[in-house]
């Protein structure tokens, strides 16, 4: 069972940047960020997969948000920079153990989450 612990999260205001961490306690295939706000569904934003980090990423956040992975340190990273009172969600990080066939996109298809962690944008 994989552990994954999220830090990073607070209450900024609008235009700011964050970096969120998820440290892994071993080694996975893929991980991801997702993200949900009150009142709606959990969002995909971003994934890397493989040893190569491979990335995934939602239109809506390509052009502010950026994924990376630190292997050795099982450690992902998520830079959200020009932050929006709309980015205001519980961030969650994900993780899948091994390859598998499906949706990178999909919540279903990782096996691990995160405790989730709060970004407040403040307008």
């Amino acid at each position: 069972q994989v552990q994954l612990v999220e830090s990073g999260g607070g209450l900024v205001q609008a235009g700011d940047s964050l970096r969120l961490s998820c440290k892994a306690s071993t080694r996975t295939y893929a991980m991801a960020w997702f993200r949900q706000a009150p009142g709606k569904e959990r969002e995909f934003l971003l994934a890397v997969t493989g040893s190569d980090n491979y990335r995934y990423q939602a239109d809506s956040v390509k052009d502010r948000f950026a994924i990376s992975r630190a292997n050795a340190e099982n450690t992902l990273y998520l830079q959200m920079n020009s932050l929006e009172p709309d980015d205001t969600a519980v961030y969650y990080c994900a993780a899948k153990r091994n390859f598998g066939e499906g949706n990178r996109k999909e919540s279903l298809w990782y096996d691990a989450w995160g405790q989730g962690t709060q970004v407040t944008v403040a307008s």
